[in-house]
């Protein structure tokens, strides 16, 4: 466990985390509007900010108890900034050196191998300042693999880049969490890389941690934070399996299958989780013939959420008890006669893999 209650003031802000305790395996988003506190946090967390105040333990150890704090060097952590941070007058080599000054009991090969893993060992060689912004976080995570952290801490390592940059460091950091084993306390203000990562979501606001929740639950309430950019959605674990018809996938979603174009699996040949927006969820209360959606899914409704302008969140149960959201105007919920415990269809429009 991760636990505790810490305090930071830095000029006019105060960071007053309030109690808090959390698993400490998997990703932990830490997920906000910008200057809520979220990078503040995980400095404190780390010890990088010697003003920190309050109590913290991790996984039984103490690592701040008022003004005391377990030195940094002693916290087992590795960091990687938005920046990558690294020492522009070394080589990719020479700043993967450095991290494993600070690890003597990292086997022989550890930097090698770590390269490999981490896909730059062909720039090892190469000056940093040659590199483009994705390869400099590559470098950067790298690099603080090497140091063998039980912690790895992320301050928005994705915000300077662009979508393609992006694309490829989503897998491989949830790739590397899960084969390391290593607790990923990842900041962030991007719904997507929520999704697309999270094992659980710390909300936080103003200085404050709102609630702590398992990432199905954040996308189970209605007024979750995580909608604000795209509205309600649905996000659903499984895998990519053949389908038997001709140019169509099947991604089974623990039981429930959703067909997708094989085209448009290309980009994500290894995704595990399966994005849908509520808005393109449609219901009927027939069952549905003479359509050309391939996704067309019994349900049971659930609940039915008010929303602004006229809308209604409406939380359907699939066969294996997820949730799916679907988003409809009031208007459309009344001429259906729709109410809780009414089996229905769920028409797909559209899914996104997450990879």
């Amino acid at each position: 466990m991760i636990q505790g209650h810490l305090q930071l003031q830095r000029g006019a802000f105060l960071l007053d985390t309030g109690a808090f305790a959390f698993e400490a395996d998997g990703v932990t988003a830490i997920f906000g509007r910008s200057g809520c506190g979220k990078s503040s946090l995980l400095r404190a967390i780390a010890g990088l900010d010697a003003d920190t105040r309050g109590r913290l333990t991790v996984r039984g150890e103490v690592w701040q108890d008022g003004r005391w704090a377990r030195p940094v060097a002693e916290r087992d952590i590795g960091f990687v900034f938005q920046d990558a941070a690294l020492f522009p007058h070394l080589s990719v080599r020479g700043n993967l050196r450095y991290a494993l000054r600070r690890a003597p009991q990292a086997p022989s090969d550890a930097l090698e191998a770590v390269a490999e893993r981490v896909g730059i060992a062909a720039w090892l060689d190469q000056a940093v300042t040659t590199l483009s912004g994705g390869q400099r976080q590559r470098v950067a995570i790298a690099r603080a693999l090497l140091m063998q952290p039980r912690l790895l801490c992320m301050d928005e390592p994705l915000a300077a880049l662009d979508w393609r940059a992006k694309a490829e460091l989503l897998p491989l950091i949830d790739e590397l969490a899960r084969e390391t084993g290593v607790a990923v306390l990842f900041v962030t203000h991007a719904p997507v890389e929520v999704e697309r990562l999270a094992t659980r979501v710390l909300f936080m606001a103003d200085g404050r941690i709102e609630r702590i929740e398992p990432l199905q639950a954040a996308l189970a309430r209605p007024d979750s934070p995580l909608f604000a950019e795209e509205g309600p959605v649905t996000v659903l674990q499984g895998g990519l399996q053949p389908s038997g018809i001709d140019g169509l996938l099947r991604f089974d979603a623990e039981g429930v299958p959703f067909l997708l174009v094989a085209s448009a699996v290309a980009a994500a040949p290894r995704a595990s989780r399966l994005r849908v927006l509520a808005r393109d969820v449609a219901l009927a209360v027939e069952p549905p013939r003479g359509l050309s959606m391939l996704n067309q899914l019994p349900v049971t409704v659930q609940a039915l959420h008010p929303a602004e302008a006229g809308r209604v969140t409406v939380a359907c149960g699939l066969a294996n008890g997820h949730k799916l959201l679907a988003q409809l105007t009031a208007h459309s919920v009344a001429m259906l006669g729709l109410q809780t415990g009414q089996a229905a269809w769920a028409l797909v429009k559209s899914v996104a893999l997450v990879d």
